[in-house]
């Protein structure tokens, strides 16, 4: 582990410390550690198409919305490569949210999720994002016919 000294005024103190509080944060290195880890983690800066991400796409979309539910299913079914599962929920008559888990090469995954949420009639579209080291493909307990996989690791 690294010690680093930064400097900061009065004013960014107070208000990263209020932000420590507010997300129960144990003490400032703590939170320095996650804010950095976020921002090199931030597949954005990787434009790569190399690069892999694990990602979480959630959506709102009116259900009545003439054959929304059916065009969205169909567009992750094009695209089985990137979609892992999907959750759906009812949020009242008229409104569902979908929370889409996907991986893959990082822009494959941003152009996907941008076409989901363009799709008219779906609002409130966030896309969170991973970046991911890939292993090589290996299996664990051959002898019980288990096939081979790779393993995804957070970067940071």
């Amino acid at each position: 582990m690294q010690r680093i000294t930064i400097s900061i005024d009065d004013e960014l103190a107070n208000a990263f410390d209020r932000y420590i509080d507010e997300r129960g944060y144990g003490n400032r290195s703590e939170a320095v550690r996650d804010l950095i880890r976020d921002r090199l983690d931030d597949p954005a800066n990787e434009p790569s198409a190399t690069h892999h991400c694990v990602a979480s796409l959630s959506y709102v979309y009116d259900h009545h919305e003439r054959a929304l539910a059916e065009r969205m299913a169909a567009a992750q079914h094009a695209q089985h490569d990137l979609t892992v599962a999907s959750m759906h929920v009812h949020l009242d008559h008229h409104n569902c949210l979908e929370t889409v888990v996907l991986q893959g090469a990082t822009v494959a995954v941003r152009e996907f999720a941008a076409q989901l949420t363009a799709t008219p009639g779906v609002r409130h579209g966030a896309l969170n994002l991973v970046g991911v080291e890939t292993a090589e493909r290996h299996s664990h307990g051959r002898d019980h016919g288990q096939t081979s996989h790779r393993h995804l690791k957070p970067k940071y």
